[in-house]
């Protein structure tokens, strides 16, 4: 392999974590939905599953056969970055029950992170396709459906996708606005305008949704990256692509500093360092929040909870 060919897998990674990041909010929302597709509230969705990964761990051994047991062990080890584990534990909830198009998009997703190389390996695509076949509405499925024709240089039909995508999306949903600035991202970059198919779009949406409404702010993607951004990482070295994301963070930071009351900047804080896989600084934002925000200290300790930080 070429060292310009093993350039292009970095930045084709680097950017598909990122777009993951900001698909975040559709994984989350899918997984505090009920079958009947009411949106369950963050403490409904945090009573009825148990609150460490121990407890997740043991739920599966005693319930093997319990395809939520595996799901909610799967979600676990995803937001750890255990990719590899949530995998297996979706595959496994996947097996158990194969009509379940969010349990085969989650498992798409999972194959995607855990890959050390390919940027969408054939099981990951297999798995969106499986997603899609039984529910041609899957968010995560359709996203990632585009994202993979996107890496394939089909960029057209890639946009064409998330634009219908966005067409379903209400201006309320929490990932509607980071779809646009994805779009618009990869218009500019392909030289492909897009400007006035995002504005028809968006009038072909349904009215705001109350489920997305009351999904818990702790869903919320990071902020994602200018089209400038994305346009240098191809030249970047892998430890500069990382600072690349840890910089959104940090600027993310420091408008709380000028903004403490900002409460939903708190907790897409939270969020980003979780994800970042760095506990401390998530505990430590959760604090400075609660020190900021006394009288929101409640809601904040709930959404902390959503992303595991105690």
């Amino acid at each position: 392999m070429t060292q310009q060919s093993k350039n292009r897998i970095r930045f084709d990674r680097i950017a598909l974590i990122l777009a993951a990041l900001i698909v975040a909010g559709i994984v989350t929302y899918r997984f505090t939905t009920k079958p009947g597709g009411t949106a369950m509230s963050s403490a409904t969705a945090a009573q009825s599953a148990p609150q460490t990964l121990a407890d997740l761990e043991k739920n599966t051994t005693d319930h093997p056969d319990d395809s939520e047991a595996w799901r909610n062990l799967g979600v676990a080890y995803y937001s750890e970055q255990r990719f590899a584990d949530a995998v297996r534990a979706y595959d496994r909830a996947a097996t158990l029950k194969p009509d379940d198009a969010a349990l085969w998009s989650a498992l798409g997703e999972a194959r995607v992170m855990a890959s050390d190389h390919d940027p969408m390996p054939a099981d990951a695509a297999a798995a969106f396709t499986k997603a899609l076949e039984l529910d041609p509405k899957d968010s995560r499925a359709r996203y990632f459906d585009a994202v993979r024709k996107d890496l394939t240089g089909d960029h057209e039909a890639a946009l064409t996708q998330w634009l219908a995508l966005l067409a379903d999306t209400p201006s309320d949903a929490p990932w509607h606005n980071d779809l646009v600035r994805t779009i618009d991202q990869v218009g500019k970059i392909n030289k492909i305008d897009v400007a006035d198919r995002i504005a028809t779009a968006q009038t072909q949406a349904p009215a705001p949704s109350s489920q997305a409404a009351s999904m818990p702010k702790a869903a919320q993607a990071i902020p994602g990256p200018t089209q400038q951004d994305l346009a240098r990482a191809s030249a970047m070295r892998p430890d500069d692509q990382q600072a690349m994301v840890q910089g959104m963070v940090e600027r993310l930071e420091n408008r709380l500093k000028d903004d403490p009351s900002n409460v939903d900047g708190w907790i897409m804080l939270m969020r980003s360092r979780t994800t970042l896989n760095e506990p401390d600084k998530a505990a430590r934002a959760l604090s400075d929040a609660i020190a900021a925000n006394p009288a929101k200290a409640d809601y904040l300790r709930q959404q902390a909870g959503v992303l595991g930080i105690r």
